[in-house]
């Protein structure tokens, strides 16, 4: 775990993460105590900015190049344009729904095209439902998705459903790393 990386874990402990004495529904449809506000946790330009520093390492680390950075709005889109000015690259964005006029377009920003080399990044995730919907999107364009990265993961089903479908997936930070409650199905821990 580089330094960096730890600097957004605290951060994001200290800004983004809440318990609540009621439990509250997730997008996934899951009751869980621990509220994670990825947008609040960064919303200091300084903290947004180590959050995409830490993912580009991440991305680097695992060797891969990409071209457009992007995934579904609202959760990307302060990465997507971050990562973008850091690493000069394209970035985009992915509508919830088509646009009613104009070209119909669910995809803004860059314009995506077959062979094109995509970073998808998202904020939480619990299941994976948002990111994989912003993957089919991108994938019906021709562009390939080199990396999948989420800022925090709820987790364990996102990276067993990537696996499945063959796409590299990182998260910056787990729920370990937070020490909060897994949501979703969990993997049974590997004794060391």
């Amino acid at each position: 775990m580089s330094a960096l990386r730890d600097d957004v874990v605290a951060i994001v402990k200290q800004h983004g993460l809440e318990y609540r004495a009621e439990p509250f529904q997730l997008a996934s449809g899951e009751l869980s105590h621990d509220y994670m506000d990825g947008k609040k946790a960064l919303a200091e330009g300084e903290h947004l900015g180590l959050a995409c520093e830490a993912i580009m390492e991440l991305a680097n680390a695992t060797g891969v190049e990409f071209d457009a950075v992007g995934g579904l709005t609202l959760g990307a889109d302060a990465y997507a344009i971050g990562i973008a000015l850091l690493a000069r690259k394209r970035w985009f964005v992915v509508r919830k729904q088509a646009k009613k006029h104009g070209k119909g377009k669910r995809i803004e920003g860059a314009q995506l095209a077959p062979g094109m080399r995509v970073l998808l990044v998202d904020d939480v995730v619990s299941t994976g439902g948002s990111i994989l919907e912003a993957l089919g999107v991108v994938q019906e364009t021709g562009a390939r998705i080199v990396l999948a990265v989420t800022l925090v993961d709820r987790g364990d089903e996102a990276e067993d459903k990537f696996r499945e479908l063959g796409v590299a997936y990182r998260p910056l930070i787990t729920y370990r790393d937070l020490g909060i409650k897994p949501v979703g199905k969990v993997r049974a821990s590997t004794p060391s």
